[in-house]
């Protein structure tokens, strides 16, 4: 089904009017709901203004770091195989925030483009104010549901957060849904009335969820919710964009089941659900039929922080059909049947784990244990320090071991076509786990296979899920998440949890995959402006 890119609504609101600037292919876009007065819609070659903006999207006012002025950030979408060319313009002036950034495009793999991942520190230095940095890259054959954000420290969660979608003119699923656009982009996210710079040692609180960025908080204004429109009778792609910066979202809709049809990009089979656990930086695609009585019904994001309730609007959002009335719902949540299990999730293509079908039996077995001291996150006794100097950059001059390369122990090198296995096991930090679980941990440059998942004592090498984005659980009962995937993209990737606080503090080692590769690969290709990051 060819996908054409004019939309009459755009779900990413915010107060501000932005100016978009879209790339050759793709036209301006204008919102035409009156109940979502702007639409911020970007083309892959696009201006990416970074910009300190006060706004109220839960009624109390803060200022933020922003992509393009509002939040979330701009809706970046292409069609497979579009190249991108991304410039990302520091215009912030803030000093109570952090006043450099970069921009990370999560879930991009970046083949034969790892300096453009984005990613302070390991592929690149921050981009100054008044400085811009030109992203260029080619998602080759990837199509899904991504975002983008900030990488440095827990700059991210001052706001500088977005969407983007790569859609498959081919799509296998297409048949089952009838509408996917601008849309029917969900994301979700917590928000705090305290810059980031002010909570590096917790507590992490959220005075609000943000379904599409407005929601509402205790004792706060009746400010006003998202709305996503349906019309009875179609069916609805609904990508959900787990955008926090701590906590994970149970997503549901009243009176609604979902049809889980993708995890991170990869496309599963239909998988029915009625409840959806969606951790920091996970996404998902879900066909939802817009099959009940014509009315309003709430769309609800429970995060598991326990002041977060949906007394008076909180953590919600609303589906209106069609002809509904202009209202506040009043359906009532569940009951809940048909949870999402992740051990039963299967690709649609190529399922299976790659290498020998046994724990401990792939060609390079890593250990990865968990710790806190000091305030600080460990990974096997080592706190992840930003290094002065970006590993890329250590490698792109001669350093090619981990003992050369900073963060000390936190660099692991792994061989060039290999199959890895990375195991994270239950620690004992707290009696119910590592404390600020469940942690959701990412690797940039790859998607992985979950062989072992959370609250699973079995392995499953013949189809687990396959994502990059995974949950370790509470790590009580013995857990040990354990992930496999090839090293077929030479270049350091990230990994890393992803609750930005606890990254700030420490919980990160870097994937140094097949450096004198990756040297090779990179040094004729990197523009002589990604040097000029590091005067």
């Amino acid at each position: 089904m060819m996908l054409h890119f004019v939309f009459a609504l755009a779900l990413v609101c915010s107060s501000v009017t932005a100016s978009i600037i879209a790339g050759p292919k793709y036209r301006q876009y204008q919102r035409l709901s009156s109940s979502t007065p702007n639409l911020n819609v970007l083309g892959p070659v696009s201006q990416l203004h970074v910009v300190n903006r006060v706004i109220a999207p839960d009624g109390f006012p803060r200022s933020t770091v922003l992509a393009g002025g509002v939040f979330p950030g701009p809706l970046i979408q292409a069609q497979k195989g579009d190249d991108f060319r991304i410039n990302v313009v520091n215009q912030l002036h803030d000093t109570s925030m952090n006043t450099t950034t970069s921009v990370h495009w999560h879930g991009i793999y970046q083949r034969k483009s790892n300096w453009a991942d984005g990613t302070a520190g390991v592929t690149q230095c921050p981009i100054k104010p008044d400085r811009n940095f030109l992203h260029q890259f080619n998602a080759q054959d990837q199509a899904g549901t991504y975002w983008y954000h900030s990488h440095l420290s827990a700059q991210y969660c001052d706001g500088l957060r977005g969407p983007l979608v790569i859609y498959d003119p081919e799509d296998p699923h297409a048949h089952l849904y009838d509408v996917d656009d601008a849309s029917t982009v969900i994301t979700l996210s917590d928000w705090y009335h305290t810059p980031s710079t002010q909570m590096y040692r917790g507590p992490f609180t959220p005075n609000s969820t943000l379904i599409n960025g407005l929601g509402r908080y205790e004792d706060g204004p009746m400010s006003p919710l998202a709305v996503v429109d349906v019309e009875q009778g179609k069916r609805y792609r609904f990508r959900i964009v787990g955008a926090s910066c701590d906590p994970w979202f149970n997503f549901t809709i009243d009176g609604h089941t979902m049809t889980v049809i993708e995890t991170d990009g990869i496309e599963t089979e239909p998988f029915v659900v009625d409840s959806l656990p969606v951790f920091a930086g996970q996404r998902y695609s879900v066909v939802v039929a817009a099959n009940q009585t014509v009315g309003n019904y709430w769309i609800r994001a429970l995060s598991n922080h326990p002041n977060q309730t949906f007394d008076g609007g909180q953590s919600s959002a609303i589906l209106r059909y069609q002809g509904a009335p202009v209202q506040d719902p009043t359906t009532q949540p569940g009951p809940y049947v048909l949870p999402y299990n992740e051990n039963e999730i299967r690709p649609l293509v190529s399922p299976g784990a790659p290498g020998t079908p046994e724990p401990g039996k792939a060609d390079v077995n890593i250990n990865l244990v968990p710790g806190l001291g000091n305030g600080q996150y460990t990974i096997n006794g080592v706190p992840f320090i930003d290094p002065s100097v970006p590993v890329l950059l250590q490698i792109l001059s001669g350093a090619r071991h981990p003992s050369q390369l900073l963060p000390n122990g936190s660099v692991y090198e792994l061989p060039l076509g290999k199959v890895i296995e990375i195991s994270i096991p239950a620690t004992e930090l707290s009696p119910n786990g590592a404390v600020g679980g469940p942690h959701a941990v990412h690797l940039h440059g790859h998607t992985f296979d979950v062989v072992r998942g959370a609250g699973s004592s079995t392995f499953n090498f013949a189809n687990p899920v396959r994502r990059d984005t995974v949950s370790l659980g509470l790590q009580a009962n013995n857990d040990n998440v354990t992930i496999r995937f090839v090293t077929d993209n030479p270049g350091p990737w990230f990994f890393h949890c992803h609750n930005d606080f606890h990254l700030h503090n420490g919980f990160a080692v870097v994937m140094a995959e097949a450096p004198v590769e990756a040297a090779l690969q990179e040094e004729p290709v990197i523009p002589g402006y990604w040097n000029k990051l590091c005067d």
